[in-house]
C-alpha cells in the first residue's frame, strides 16, 4: 500500500529549498516494514543527491524513534537533525511515497493516519 504526498498542509507544492517535519504516529501499520522515499516531481525519478538513498525506513539501524514508538522524519535541503532526515534540492518541486508492507487493519479502517507534511519556518 502506498500514500503519496506531495503538498503540505497548507496545500503549497512542496518545494526543495524548504524545510519540512512530518510525525508518523506511533503502530505504524506495517507488518513487514514501511518506507518513505523521495522523488522528484517532474521525472518521476528518486531525487539524486549527496545522500546515499533519499529515504526513512523502519529496518533501518539508523532509524530514530519516540519514546512513544511514533518517528518525525524532516525534508530540506540542509539540517541540523541527524537521523529521519531526507536531503531536497533547492529549486525543485518534490513528492514523498509511505509505503506500507502488509498494510495492518488499522490503514485501510483510518483509525491510523500520517501527520501532514508541516514547512518549518
Amino acid at each position: 500500500m502506498q500514500h503519496i504526498i506531495s503538498y503540505d498542509f497548507n496545500g503549497n507544492v512542496l518545494d526543495g529549498g524548504k524545510n519540512y517535519h512530518l510525525h508518523l504516529p506511533s503502530g505504524i501499520p506495517a507488518s513487514d516494514f514501511w518506507s518513505i522515499i523521495v522523488y522528484d516531481t517532474l521525472s518521476r525519478l528518486i531525487i539524486h543527491t549527496d545522500q546515499p538513498w533519499p529515504s526513512v525506513f523502519s529496518s533501518s539501524k539508523s532509524l530514530i524513534t519516540n519514546n512513544d514508538g511514533s518517528v518525525d522524519v524532516w525534508f530540506g535541503p540542509k539540517t541540523e537533525k541527524k537521523g529521519n532526515w531526507i536531503k531536497t534540492i533547492q529549486g525543485e518541486q518534490w513528492h514523498m511515497i509511505l509505503r506500507l508492507y502488509y498494510p495492518l487493519a488499522s490503514w485501510f479502517d483510518k483509525t491510523w493516519r500520517p501527520g501532514e507534511i508541516e514547512e518549518i519556518k
